[in-house]
């Protein structure tokens, strides 16, 4: 795809997903754990808040698992004290995890209905083949109708979404859909084709979204996760760990999307070195401790304004 077709059609959908103005929404995922694997307690998430808010500007967060570490109970007041919201997730590939975030959300997230912007059902649940698009949508309504008056939708791999796989959640009415795109992830370099594969990807799965459902803004649409390694992580064959890259990524790529008027989500608010190592796809080990926009102290790696 010609880059200028590419930006017109981004162009194009940038007044349907950006409803509060023509630049799009930024947003940080944000774990549950301190830097030693303790779980975060109300004034934790607020120390956050401030942090993300002073170095970006954003006032929004991203969760994954609403009963991890008790999540909705301690974030949600901390998000009521500092004027944030949060989009609260259910881990549904397992029944004991799903009916926790079920619970965890009908006991919460009704008390503080102002700070939840949303909802997602599943992390790339799709990718990793455990529902079928039909499954998916099953959950995906039975949390919609214990939350009737917020937002319910799902996030997952750009291809799979942009492949068809995620038809059936799309033609069922969800009301928002997180398309995740790495261009790390794809082995492109900042620089030589990060930028241009970011924003290739996810007009894909923005495209497929339109299409199916028949409207420009029918279901809002975010860029749910990328980022960029920091000086310390793995490389992933040309692409390199690097805080000077992430930088450059996040002015150039994250900066850029939401210049068109799409959503971002940065993965990650601060560095996790909690995390063990894990195997990628490629078979290697990789680190995922030093995906932080931010140190584990809080204190920014590069700038975050766009």
């Amino acid at each position: 795809m010609r880059t200028t077709t590419l930006f017109a059609s981004i162009a194009l959908a940038a007044a349907s997903v950006s409803a509060q103005s023509s630049k799009g929404n930024l947003g940080f995922a944000l774990g549950t754990k301190k830097p030693d694997g303790s779980c975060k307690y109300t004034q934790d998430y607020e120390d956050d808040f401030s942090a993300i808010q002073a170095a970006s500007g954003s006032t929004l967060v991203r969760g994954y698992a609403a009963s991890d570490c008790n999540c909705a109970q301690q974030i949600l007041p901390a998000a009521k004290n500092k004027g944030f919201k949060v989009i609260l997730g259910v881990w549904p590939d397992v029944e004991e995890s799903y009916n926790a975030d079920k619970q965890a959300l009908t006991t919460y997230a009704t008390q503080y209905p102002d700070q939840v912007y949303a909802v997602t059902v599943g992390s790339e649940t799709l990718y990793r083949g455990n529902f079928t698009g039909e499954q998916l949508l099953e959950k995906i309504n039975d949390i919609k109708s214990v939350l009737p008056n917020i937002k319910v939708g799902t996030a997952d791999s750009w291809n799979k979404i942009a492949d068809g796989t995620a038809d059936a959640v799309i033609k069922g009415g969800v009301d928002l859909i997180l398309a995740n795109a790495f261009s790390y992830w794809q082995g492109k370099e900042v620089g030589a084709g990060a930028t241009y594969t970011y924003f290739d990807d996810v007009q894909q799965a923005l495209g497929r979204v339109q299409s199916i459902s028949g409207s420009l803004d029918k279901i809002e649409f975010w860029n749910g996760e990328t980022g960029w390694p920091t000086d310390g992580g793995t490389n992933y064959g040309p692409a390199t760990a690097s805080t000077q890259l992430a930088s450059e990524f996040y002015s150039q790529a994250v900066c850029g999307l939401l210049d068109w008027g799409v959503n971002v989500f940065y993965f990650e608010a601060f560095d996790e070195p909690w995390k063990p190592v894990s195997i990628g796809d490629n078979g290697s080990k990789q680190d995922e401790t030093h995906w932080g926009a931010m140190n584990a102290d809080r204190s920014a790696k590069f700038s975050l304004k766009c």
